[in-house]
């Protein structure tokens, strides 16, 4: 029986996107939960255990951001990771003061995914 490396939330409003990072994720070994809708992952973050959240910022208007209040708010030591589809100095400022571990602009090769979730995703003490 294998362990997962943590579990990782994604949430992106690109399907193609959930899709690529999610299948890079898992097959990294992360439990991966998806999300496609920013409002709607916030149920998951106050009913789920999680290790990372990776959040999409699509626009300058960086709609991701209730993502990331969110559960800075909720677990203040949670890693959030904000993937931009544009490069925003005001979306990138924003991002870091309400606490998100890093931003990175897409494209994110599978090499630069796995290496930023796998050096800030928490690991959970196992059961004994």
């Amino acid at each position: 029986m294998s362990v997962a490396r943590g579990r990782v939330l994604l949430v992106d409003d690109d399907p193609s996107d959930l899709e690529f990072f999610g299948h890079i994720l898992g097959a990294c070994g992360y439990e991966v939960l998806f999300c496609a809708s920013f409002p709607e992952s916030l149920d998951l973050l106050a009913q789920e255990a999680l290790d990372c959240v990776v959040v999409s910022q699509g626009s300058q208007a960086f709609e991701g951001r209730i993502v990331v209040e969110c559960a800075i708010e909720h677990d203040r030591d949670l890693p959030v990771l904000v993937l931009a589809r544009c490069l925003d100095m005001r979306s990138y400022l924003e991002a870091m003061q309400l606490g998100a571990a890093d931003y990175l602009e897409k494209p994110v090769s599978p090499e630069q995914i796995e290496w930023v979730v796998g050096t800030h995703a928490r690991r959970r003490p196992v059961a004994a």
